[in-house]
């Protein structure tokens, strides 16, 4: 019996990966302005989204479905080699292996390499947490703590690596999420949409779903509540019911 979770077009077998399948990942995946297109002003070859940090490739595998009519090639990295593996893996059993492709690079130091401005879309689900007691296991501290990869390093790397009119989508717990907000003006940085997650109704906002780009310009802020009345939100629902099996 395979592991994982079985999605209505897709499988991911998240076994070995420091972050499993969430509920965080699949609203990134299915909230995120995801495009085919390529900006004029950017490289001409190669993939139009890429995955920074892609675990199991939950998020590639979603932009993959997403850009069906316009096909996007899509490149996913990691700097686990499980990750890789287990992305990799996924995306040979998914319809979209020929658009799919997952490679082991610390994202630092893949960003000094690049050509400025690659890519239209980027997709990221990045370590939480600045401070507090680790996971005792490596690969899950990696992907939760912010050590590897300071959320600072990760705008730089952003900046560089956007199209002009590019937008990379985010999530991350409030407190996390406001610190890194602040430091948008530092890396030429603006958000453009915001969205603002409750568990329920009563509870307070618990994650932030952001779009940076390049472009200066409004930002179009929303908010979306995942439970009501002891089930799924109309809202919820509507996001994501072309992923969700049950939906």
């Amino acid at each position: 019996m395979n592991k994982g979770f079985t999605f209505k077009q897709f499988h991911v077998d998240d076994h070995g990966c420091g972050m499993p399948v969430s509920t965080d990942g699949v609203l990134l995946g299915a909230w995120a302005s995801v495009s085919s297109c390529r900006d004029s002003q950017a490289d001409n070859n190669g993939p139009t989204i890429l995955d920074i940090g892609c675990g199991s490739g939950l998020l590639s595998l979603m932009a993959a479905q997403r850009t069906q009519s316009g096909p996007a090639e899509i490149l996913a990295l990691d700097i686990d080699p499980a990750a890789v593996a287990a992305a990799g893996k996924n995306f040979s059993a998914s319809p979209w292996s020929a658009r799919l492709q997952a490679d082991k690079q610390d994202i630092r130091e893949w960003t000094r390499a690049q050509s400025k401005g690659r890519f239209q879309t980027i997709l990221c689900n990045p370590p939480y947490f600045n401070h507090g007691e680790q996971a005792s296991c490596q690969r899950r501290a990696t992907a939760r703590h912010t050590d590897t990869l300071p959320h600072k390093e990760l705008l730089s790397c952003l900046q560089s690596l956007l199209a002009p009119t590019g937008q990379a989508s985010l999530i991350l717990p409030v407190y996390e999420g406001e610190a890194l907000l602040a430091m948008l003006a530092d890396d030429d940085l603006y958000c453009r949409r915001l969205c603002r997650v409750k568990s329920t109704a009563a509870k307070p906002v618990h994650r932030l779903l952001m779009a940076l780009s390049p472009q200066a310009g409004e930002c179009d802020e929303t908010s979306l509540t995942i439970h009501q009345h002891g089930q799924y939100s109309a809202e919820f629902v509507a996001l994501t019911q072309d992923f969700y099996l049950k939906l």
